[in-house]
């Protein structure tokens, strides 16, 4: 196996901290460059990559930053519907500026290889029958209207020497030490540990890709290491077939996990306009020996895990610490980053104090 040289920008995010382990693991050099917002944030004991170094946002990538690198991994980004719809603006100005700057860098320096982290969400409102790459785009929010600008654009940079490939996850899920609760497997699987109750705010009925960290992970494994005629200029799906489940099935699987739990709705929980399912037949027939291997189940009984583990408790999970929307409005309000999110200083916000234990599970 050749050895790559790789950089991921976001390698300090929720997917970054599985990732960037797994690509060391398998014998690549690995490198990072995040702007580090979510820093303390944390489930227990970061990755050991994690150290300390200067924050860096990628609409300031150089060419020379970026020279000696075979593959650019691009994480990075405003991470969902809710903080995309905070400041729209600014969601352009990093998941699709931001984007367009580093991939624009990486083939004046020579990259190869461009993996861009993009979404299952820019389906938005497709409906109940399973959508494959060449569907219509049917964003709902900033979000995915982004992630659909910055395929389109990339694509204009492929050529002989530069090859983009365009990983449209599913909703993610799973646990990383860099732990998220916005988003609705882990979210559902906390607030049931939390507080006895599966609480819904939709009415369950909208349709959900799911795809465990660990398995995107390997995704980007997969499309790593792929001849060049595999991936060139392509989009992938990224996910498994019986994992589109609607909201009420995972509400289900985590009152089935977590003892004495029951399901609730919020007030007035309706539809969500978000509604699609996916099909993934070309990533398995593309990569006939990748192996997602996590159910949703099995990821509920992990999550349930950790947080037992590390005394999730219900002020944890009601504070910034892991939801991104919370965070971004606390740094907002200490002035450590610009309405646009570009930093003013390098100062921290502290995260609020947690009974989170720091050994390892």
């Amino acid at each position: 196996m050749k050895v790559l040289k790789v950089l991921v920008a976001g390698d300090r995010g929720y997917i970054g901290a599985v990732l960037v382990p797994l690509l060391r693991s398998s014998g690549h050099a690995v490198d990072g460059l995040d702007l580090d917002l979510y820093q303390g944030c944390d489930l227990g004991p970061m990755p050991a990559h994690i150290g300390p170094r200067r924050p860096q946002d990628i609409r300031d990538a150089e060419p020379g930053e970026l020279t000696g690198y075979d593959a650019v991994i691009c994480l990075a980004a405003l991470s969902n519907d809710p903080l995309g719809d905070l400041n729209p603006t600014a969601t352009y100005s990093v998941n699709l500026e931001g984007t367009l700057q580093l991939a624009r860098a990486a083939k004046q320096a020579g990259v190869q290889r461009f993996l861009f982290a993009s979404s299952c969400s820019l389906y938005g409102a497709a409906g109940s029958a399973a959508v494959a790459e060449d569907a219509d785009l049917l964003p709902v929010t900033p979000y995915g209207e982004a992630k659909i600008a910055a395929e389109r654009e990339l694509s204009l940079l492929a050529d002989a020497s530069f090859s983009p490939t365009y990983l449209r996850n599913a909703t993610a899920y799973g646990a990383s030490p860099r732990l998220r609760l916005d988003i609705v497997v882990n979210n559902l699987t906390a607030v049931a540990m939390t507080t006895g109750e599966v609480r819904l705010q939709s009415d369950g009925s909208p349709w959900r890709p799911l795809v465990h960290i660990e398995d995107i992970s390997r995704a980007f494994l997969a499309v790593l290491t792929a001849p060049r005629e595999l991936i060139h200029d392509e989009a992938f799906n990224v996910g498994r077939p019986t994992d589109n489940v609607q909201i009420r099935d995972i509400a289900e699987l985590v009152r089935e996990a977590v003892a004495g739990s029951r399901i609730s709705f919020a007030d007035g929980a309706g539809p969500d306009l978000r509604n699609y399912r996916v099909d993934f037949s070309k990533l398995t027939d593309t990569f006939p020996d990748l192996k997602l291997a996590w159910s949703v189940s099995q990821g509920i009984d992990e999550l349930a895990a950790a947080y037992a583990d590390y005394g999730l408790t219900y002020d944890d999970f009601v504070s910034s610490r892991f939801v991104r929307l919370r965070r971004i409005r606390e740094l907002l309000a200490a002035g450590v980053v610009d309405e646009m999110l570009r930093r003013q200083s390098d100062s921290q916000v502290a995260v609020p104090a947690s009974g989170i234990a720091r050994g390892a599970r």
